[in-house]
């Protein structure tokens, strides 16, 4: 059949880890939520958050809270866990808003919006 090659468009190195936060934001109905999350896949500009019970779609923005820090983040994907009962996440931190994980990255955040990374200034938590 082939060798499968497998293809990685991130332009920075991820973290495993698995770090406790609270995000909120609104979700697919409207609604507002602010909940306890996990963050299992970091890099200094998105993350992998597991156990939201709030639907969310690509695009939707969130704020997340790590540590006393918070930043605005973008929705890429969403899909329910293997379970079918919790949403995982993958986000995009936006622009010029300060990675809340960056000390645990130990690697300097760049000035300005970067390659990939989207400048959204009208929004604010």
């Amino acid at each position: 059949m082939g060798n499968l090659r497998t293809f990685d468009r991130r332009r920075e190195p991820r973290t495993i880890t698995d770090l406790p936060l609270q995000a909120w934001g609104i979700d697919t109905r409207g609604e507002r939520f602010l909940q306890e999350a996990r963050a299992r896949d970091i890099s200094l500009s998105g993350a992998l958050l597991f156990g939201l019970d709030a639907d969310l779609r690509s695009g939707d923005v969130i704020g997340i809270l790590y540590r006393g820090r918070k930043a605005r983040f973008r929705v890429i994907w969403s899909r329910y866990d293997e379970g079918g009962e919790k949403m995982q996440v993958a986000v995009h931190r936006i622009a010029p808003d300060t990675c809340p994980w960056q000390d645990l990255l130990g690697e300097p955040q760049r000035e300005g919006p970067g390659p990939g990374i989207a400048s959204e200034n009208s929004i604010s938590l």
